[in-house]
């Protein structure tokens, strides 16, 4: 559940199996899609106070979330391996309308995994993501879209951490790719549109308790079509990028004080950000994932 403005919006609220046969798991309700790298995980167990550009412009906020079933397979190998697949109701952005009588976007993905000796470890993902959407509304004025939208995701993540222990001394580096086509009618007119993002961060946990980051992330567009101009889609030849610095302090496992610089340039005019964050965590909770 999380506070939006004046109300109140679940986030997640879904039962899953604990013991199918041949290593398959399902789950069933509302729940972030299993796509990409960061878009199943909760914004307080991320490195950096805010989402990278590519979550924010390509799912229309911070992560893909919808009302869905999810089936996944663990394959008997002896590395990690994970194929997936999603159907979902398709109200959320990308979608919208949740077109085909509620069956509207579905996505598909594979995880690998394993560990290099006993310090290393790596998880790599491809997942693809479907959808139909129907006056989806997004900006201000609002801008209407209609029709298709595809997206494709590649990530990894390295991680490093002595005889494997990562209490003392850590470091992880992680990136994720994201490209989105689109076509249909924008503002009742033609369209077609490829964007894509991307962004590279290290965290490096230098001695206990403390820890530093980097961060940069990039987006770039290009619209095709009448429809755009004018529009939040109209290509006026800037390409959005933004480098991120941050420093971290954590008491306990519960609770974690961040110091973030941001040299943004997302808009048309460079802005440096300065952000403060603290998270404290109360009751027990699940253990992340990789």
């Amino acid at each position: 559940v999380v506070v939006v403005g004046t109300g109140v919006e679940l986030e997640e609220s879904y039962v899953q199996t604990l013991a199918l046969p041949a290593g398959f798991t399902a789950k069933g309700g509302r729940f972030f899609s299993r796509i990409g790298y960061l878009n199943e995980q909760h914004a307080h167990a991320d490195d950096f106070v805010d989402r990278p550009l590519a979550y924010r412009a390509l799912f229309g906020g911070s992560q893909y979330g919808d009302d869905g079933l999810q089936v996944r397979w663990l394959a008997p190998a002896n590395v990690f391996l994970e194929f997936g697949a999603e159907n979902f109701r398709g109200q959320r952005f990308p979608g919208g309308g949740s077109a085909h009588q509620g069956t509207g976007t579905w996505s598909a993905f594979v995880h690998i995994g394993d560990d290099l000796g006993t310090d290393y470890s790596y998880r790599a993902g491809l997942s693809y993501l479907s959808t139909q959407a129907r006056a989806r509304e997004s900006g201000d004025t609002p801008d209407v879209f209609e029709g298709e939208s595809k997206m494709l995701i590649a990530d990894a993540v390295l991680k490093w951490a002595p005889n494997g222990n990562p209490k003392e001394r850590n470091f992880k580096l992680q990136a994720e790719w994201m490209q989105r086509r689109e076509s249909g009618q924008f503002n009742a007119a033609d369209y077609s549109g490829t964007q894509q993002g991307g962004y590279m961060q290290a965290v490096w946990q230098f001695a206990p308790h403390w820890s530093t980051g980097l961060r940069s992330d990039w987006l770039s567009a290009s619209n095709q079509g009448n429809a755009v101009a004018g529009s939040a889609l109209e290509d006026l030849g800037h390409s959005p990028k933004r480098q991120s610095v941050l420093i971290e302090f954590d008491r306990s496992e519960f609770s974690r004080l961040r110091l973030q610089y941001n040299r943004d340039q997302s808009q048309a005019q460079a802005a440096d950000e300065v952000f403060v964050s603290y998270v404290y965590s109360l009751g027990a909770h699940s253990a992340h994932s990789f």
